[in-house]
């Protein structure tokens, strides 16, 4: 099997690229600038070029309160390229598995979201890619669209990396505190999607197709996960700055943000057999990897 991933410059696309896959299968990784999703003519040139037997797409447009003032490249690059892609893939037989985000969600639900929860996006990049799974799912029969949150890893810019750059350099940080959701490693749901592969080789006419939510197992909020973080920091280190609860009132951007990130894993577990590791035990394999690199390198 041909597997092309698309946007392996991007956390997940690197972990996909690093991943153990299955004996004979193919990898083909694509980024900018041989892969541009706001242009059709690339997208039709790296289905072409590569014919693959199956496609993840993991790129996206993820600059999240930049989207509020810049909304037609969140859409080209959320809705407008995988509606293509997803086309693409259907004229070809190519299963596709897509990328998601707990962003299509308002976030005040007081429990875990399911997938067949109302989605109601709060902000434009929310919407932009509520907007690409309704293309994906119009597009394409034979696809597997994966919803996640708070997405980290040692490789690209993300929450755990600005904590531990900022730990070293304040001796106090405020950090947003009744915002619940799940910490995700990027290896984790490079794992998961090698896992969903196999299934679509072995069984292909038994593949349960459709949307799914995958996040690290357990919850906590971005304060907890700068705890953890800096719990870490302080052993590797012996320094660590003051931590204070703030509340996202407290800490204003252009962008809303939805209190609620959580997400139900049990349906991915059902239909796949996949059981996310613990969102600690897989940070503390990224810090591992960050800590191995000379401080220079850990931003």
């Amino acid at each position: 099997m041909k597997v092309l991933v698309l946007g392996t410059s991007g956390q997940v696309g690197d972990a996909l690229m690093h991943a153990s896959w299955p004996a004979g299968t193919t990898l083909v990784g694509l980024a900018r600038p041989a892969l541009d999703m706001a242009d059709p003519a690339s997208i039709d040139r790296a289905m072409a070029d590569h014919a693959p037997d199956l496609v993840v797409n993991a790129t996206a447009y993820t600059a999240v309160d930049k989207a509020e003032s810049d909304r037609a490249a969140a859409f080209a690059i959320n809705r407008d390229g995988p509606a293509r892609l997803a086309a693409l893939c259907a004229a070809r037989g190519a299963p596709l598995i897509h990328i998601s985000t707990d962003y299509v969600f308002d976030g005040t639900k007081p429990a875990p979201y399911t997938e067949g929860d109302p989605v109601a996006p709060v902000n434009a990049y929310g919407a932009s890619k509520e907007a690409g799974e309704a293309a994906v799912r119009a597009a394409a029969a034979t696809h597997v669209i994966l919803r996640t949150s708070w997405v980290y890893a040692a490789h690209g810019a993300n929450f755990v990396k600005t904590m531990l750059r900022l730990g070293r350099e304040r001796a106090e940080l405020g950090v947003v505190a009744d915002q619940t959701g799940a910490p995700t490693a990027a290896a984790d749901i490079a794992d998961t999607i090698v896992a969903i592969v196999e299934r679509i080789q072995s069984r292909p006419d038994d593949v349960p197709w459709g949307t799914y939510h995958l996040t690290g197992a357990g919850e906590t909020t971005w304060f907890g996960f700068a705890e953890r973080i800096f719990q870490r920091l302080e052993r590797e280190e012996g320094r660590r700055p003051a931590l204070k609860p703030i509340a996202t009132a407290d800490y204003p951007t252009p962008a809303r943000r939805p209190v609620n990130s959580r997400l139900d894993c049990g349906r991915l577990r059902a239909a796949f057999g996949v059981e996310p590791p613990a969102w600690e035990d897989s940070l503390e394999r990224v810090l591992d990897a960050l800590f191995a690199q000379s401080p220079t390198k850990t931003p």
